[in-house]
């Protein structure tokens, strides 16, 4: 496997000039770098009007590795080749290094960039990449891998402070100022060999970027300069070091790389919304810093922010009056560390009454959108504090918890905030304090805890009684001065004191059932009910060919068939009558046909693409481009499972479908969109956004061998 490093912009205060100054003193040896022993010069050129400088080394390298390692190996020392390229013209010094020793066992490539500033020309920046790749070595591939992995991140730790040495250096000498290059007077009598030196000069400075692309620069980096601008928030920007201090905290060198790289990845491939970079260090945290983990946990959040429309849910979703008068939690101030703390008095929460009134999809909504607020709140804080603040605190106060709290659905409702939570918000969790824990708190613990990530739970500090006034206790996390009052402390907290929600308010299953499914809704999608032998279809009339229909749903229960029919004339309008087989109403959503069942398929109509069968919990996303005006037809059909041929026993797969779509019902929640075909690209591009597999529906349609169509499949 190849390892790759991907320096952040590092930015030096001092002008290119000095800076270069400064780096020629690492050579031919750097006493800060004791495993750099000595290099020698093998090739140089310089151009006539010493705008040019290459200069070609063979560096020897002592590498730290252990001495049974080297005897195998049968060398003592490592030896590289490195290639500077500097144009003082534009101001741009190109570093080249590969490995000489083992390069067939070993590939190592470097390339390292010095540009000045795009904002100040007064100040110089510095980039840096690599990559490792090791065929083999003697069965020790491993073991290599991870000495010169160390040596190479030790090594860039210490750069910086390298160049800051001997800027030092040259100050305590009385330089502090190298003048810019500037072009030698032309007499008439050089003109000759002026002209020749422009035509080496011209040859080197194609050599050059051709060795740049190599490792994925520009070509043109030294046409003009191409140093990475800081950045000011905009996706396009790179990530400079200072600011990833100030406002991601430390990071090691190879977790300053995955960040950029990833971040660097959602750039080139995510039409939608760019995370912003302090939630990408939150996935990468999450599965310690392994890229390909880190990336299909946040693609899947990614897909599910985009269903669910969670971005927008502090603009666009006001919690119900039940949740704002009896849900005991709220916002309070912040802890020692600077992170805002979110107060829950759960003892006093009548859970089994808010899901009875609510039911789960409310209360997990609502608690989104605490997340959401919670986002919000470290940004402001790591303004205010002038530190990365990236998590919040929860305290959580237990008395009053009893065996009304382990209702069984209110535990399930429990248990599926805490998986979408743990799924879609990692790390920001920075400390729970659970106080006042009675003798039940074991149960509930017993019963939720395999379902928090193992992270998580290090976090967690729990006291009995009155445990949480002594020493180690609250005050060892929040100041005096802002403990709540229910907890003996001198501030008022403005949280709701919860107690029990009226019966009054309790709804039925079937109008929880109904609310649940219509909260995801509110904005653009409609849901609707599928029954076997009763497909939901809707109507989409087309007048220019070459529009395009567009659709996005989500399977919410069992699984369906998805067809488009075209058909020259106008279907009748079902009859509203609710026990015919044209028009059937559920709790869960409506039900409409129209497609008669006197048509013909072929003759009154035609389908114009392959079925596609989506299973319960996918989200599709896809377009079909119209290649004659009339009506189109979409349809969600019932799937049913196909019967064994080969025994009479039912397969287990078919029996736990049954269990699963009860009543051969199923629900779909779908938008859908008419556009022109010049706009697609521009108007749907928030349906692009989901980073699932693509399955392309069959080419081999009955009557749309020129049109084409795409659709997405992400597994909720």
């Amino acid at each position: 496997m190849v390892q790759k490093y991907q320096s952040p912009v590092r930015v030096y205060k001092y002008p290119f000039e000095l800076i270069m100054a400064a780096y020629e003193r690492r050579f031919p040896t750097c006493p800060l770098i004791p495993m750099f022993v000595g290099s020698d010069t093998v090739n140089e050129f310089k151009s006539e009007d010493g705008a040019i400088h290459v200069i070609e080394r063979r560096c020897k390298l002592d590498v730290d590795a252990p001495r049974l390692l080297k005897k195998i190996a049968g060398v003592d020392f490592v030896y590289f080749v490195q290639k500077n390229s500097l144009n003082s013209r534009e101001r741009t010094l190109h570093i080249e290094a590969h490995n000489e020793t083992f390069s067939n066992r070993v590939i190592i490539n470097e390339h390292c960039c010095y540009t000045v500033h795009p904002e100040n020309e007064d100040w110089t920046c510095f980039e840096q990449s690599a990559s490792l790749d090791i065929k083999s070595f003697f069965g020790f591939e491993s073991t290599v891998e991870k000495i010169a992995m160390k040596q190479y991140t030790s090594n860039i730790k210490k750069g910086k402070e390298i160049i800051e040495y001997y800027l030092h250096q040259l100050e305590e000498e009385g330089i502090t100022f190298v003048p810019r290059w500037t072009p030698p007077s032309i007499t008439p009598s050089s003109e000759t060999s002026s002209s020749s030196c422009k035509k080496q000069a011209a040859s080197m400075a194609v050599v050059i970027p051709d060795a740049a692309l190599k490792e994925g620069l520009s070509g043109d980096a030294l046409s003009s300069p191409s140093a990475p601008e800081p950045v000011v928030g905009t996706p396009d920007d790179k990530l400079d070091a200072d600011y990833i201090k100030r406002y991601l905290g430390d990071l090691t060198p190879l977790q300053e790389s995955c960040l950029i790289r990833l971040r660097q990845w959602l750039q080139e491939t995510h039409k939608g919304k760019i995370p912003k970079d302090e939630h990408i260090l939150r996935f990468l945290r999450a599965r310690d810093f392994n890229i390909d983990k880190a990336r299909e946990i946040m693609c899947q959040s990614l897909t599910w922010r985009k269903q669910h429309q969670v971005d927008y849910i502090l603009d666009t979703w006001t919690p119900p009056q039940v949740l704002q008068d009896y849900y005991a939690g709220g916002w309070h101030h912040h802890d020692k560390d600077g992170r805002p703390l979110y107060v829950l008095r759960l003892g006093q929460m009548d859970t089994k009454g808010l899901v009875r009134a609510l039911g789960e999809e409310a209360l997990l909504r609502y608690v989104l959108s605490i997340n959401e607020e919670g986002l919000r709140r470290c940004e402001e804080n790591t303004k205010v504090f002038g530190r990365p603040i990236s998590s919040w605190t929860c305290l959580v106060d237990l008395e009053g918890l009893n065996m009304r709290h382990l209702w069984r659905p209110g535990v399930k409702a429990l248990l599926r905030i805490i998986e979408v939570v743990e799924a879609n918000y990692p790390e920001t969790l920075g400390r729970l304090l659970i106080l006042r824990a009675p003798r039940v708190f074991p149960v509930l613990w017993t019963l939720v805890s395999p379902f928090i990530d193992d992270n998580t739970r290090r976090k967690f500090l729990i006291y009995a009684g009155n445990d949480y006034q002594g020493p180690g206790g609250l005050l060892d996390y929040i100041d005096k001065e802002i403990i709540p009052d229910f907890l003996s402390g001198e501030c008022m907290c403005e949280v709701p004191e919860g107690g029990l929600v009226p019966k009054s308010l309790y709804r039925t299953a079937e109008e929880l059932e109904n609310e649940d499914l219509k909260l995801w809704t509110e904005t653009i999608y409609q849901s609707a009910s599928v029954f076997k032998g009763a497909p939901h279809e809707i109507l989409v009339q087309i007048v220019d060919a070459s529009s395009v229909i567009t659709w996005d749903f989500d399977v919410c229960k069992g699984d369906i068939v998805f067809n488009i029919y075209h058909s020259k004339r106008s279907p009748q309008p079902p009859k509203k009558d609710s026990l015919g087989a044209h028009s059937i109403t559920s709790p869960g959503g409506n039900n409409v046909q129209l497609i008669d069942k006197v048509w013909q398929l072929g003759r009154d109509y035609s389908m114009v693409e392959s079925p596609l069968i989506c299973k319960e919990g996918e989200s599709v996303q896809g377009s079909h481009v119209t290649r004659w005006p009339g009506f189109y037809i979409l349809q969600w059909k019932f799937h049913s499972m196909p019967a064994c041929a080969a025994s009479s026993l039912p397969r287990v797969d078919d029996v736990l479908a049954s269990l699963q779509v009860s009543s051969h019902k199923c629900k779909v929640m779908y938008y859908t969109e008419v556009i022109g075909s010049e706009d697609f690209r521009g108007s749907m591009t928030s349906l692009e956004s989901s980073h699932s597999g693509f399955s392309q529906l069959s080419a081999a349609t009955t009557s749309s061998s020129q049109s084409h169509s795409s659709s997405m499949i992400s597994r909720g």
